[in-house]
């Protein structure tokens, strides 16, 4: 190899278990991902390859220790997430990332994986209303509920809402047995098992029961004002530009409100109005104090297939729109003289 060169950095004894990975399967997942070759013995990392590819893989290697130095359990997930922090050119610390506490319960952390997870959760700090937008899996509404409740821990608020539009994804409402609660039920259940997650399950019931949390159809937030609350409009691409409107003015004093959806999974009538949340980010983009938070593919936390799928629906919508286009091109007249 031309111009190789070759450096060690000595890891920790209590700390290299933990960079490897069981059966070295960070070690594996680093060795995909960089082009500077690694090899391990004892507590000793070498690095051979080109002197920028080495001095990559240094980096990398060394935010990964400082991760495992604070306490953050390493997965080749965690590791991915990582090296695209350090290669797309961000300036961004893994180490900072991914040590970012929001909330803790039964040695269980919840903390953002990503640098655009990151970014969401620092704007939540920041803004009154947040729009967290993106794919399945990229953890935008298990964090935003994070948020929400250590919110309600700081006493920062009074209440958490959480609310979802009751919208049919390909099934309808009436054939589910049972009374109305009993329909509703399964849109609000995602939000049920976000709050067990995060909080003692049998408090859950009594929060609910004085009213400090309320999980409701969107339809009840209708002619309220909501203040001193940490309000959540989960699945909000299936609200219509009318109910989102009357959503977002609800908010009262001392509030803050999340909405998150995906664009790409609209459930509302084919022909039907627009979906709330894009008329939303069209018509309030450049507000003071309303940001707009956007996760890609590259931020899915969940397994690593679902990003490969949403990469090839992705693809296969933009060349449906693409073939559209031309469609329409040609139904119009065709070539113009």
């Amino acid at each position: 190899m031309r111009g190789a060169v070759t450096t060690t950095l000595e890891v920790s004894p209590d700390v290299i278990f933990g960079l490897l990975g069981a059966g070295d399967k960070n070690l594996r997942e680093l060795e995909s991902h960089l082009v500077a070759d690694i090899h391990v013995r004892g507590n000793a990392v070498k690095f051979t390859g080109e002197p920028a590819d080495v001095a990559i893989a240094e980096r990398v290697v060394s935010e990964l220790v400082s991760v495992v130095r604070r306490g953050t359990e390493l997965n080749p997930d965690l590791v991915r997430h990582s090296v695209r922090m350090l290669t797309d050119g961000s300036g961004e610390s893994p180490a900072e990332v991914l040590s970012l506490d929001i909330l803790s319960r039964r040695g269980k952390t919840i903390r953002p994986k990503t640098l655009n997870q990151k970014h969401y959760v620092d704007a939540i700090d920041k803004n009154t209303i947040v729009f967290g937008m993106g794919p399945a899996g990229t953890g935008k509404t298990y964090l935003a509920m994070a948020k929400a409740v250590q919110s309600l821990q700081k006493k920062e608020v009074s209440r958490i809402i959480l609310t979802r539009p009751a919208v049919e994804a390909g099934e309808r409402l009436g054939f589910l047995p049972g009374t109305l609660h009993d329909k509703i039920d399964p849109y609000l259940r995602p939000l049920h098992d976000a709050l067990h997650d995060m909080m003692d399950p049998e408090a859950i019931p009594k929060l609910m029961e004085a009213g400090v949390i309320e999980v409701a159809p969107l339809a009840y937030m209708r002619g309220r004002t909501l203040n001193d609350a940490f309000i959540i409009l989960d699945e909000a691409q299936n609200t219509t530009a009318e109910q989102m409107k009357m959503f977002l003015t609800r908010l009262g004093f001392g509030s803050k409100i999340v909405v998150t959806g995906d664009v790409t999974q609209v459930d509302l009538p084919s022909g039907g109005s627009e979906s709330g949340l894009r008329a939303a980010a069209r018509i309030l983009e450049g507000i003071e104090d309303i940001q707009f938070s956007q996760l890609t593919s590259a931020d899915v936390v969940r397994h690593r297939l679902v990003a490969d799928i949403v990469d090839a629906y992705g693809r296969e919508e933009a060349t449906n729109e693409l073939h559209g286009n031309r469609a329409q091109r040609r139904a119009g007249g065709g070539r113009s003289r």
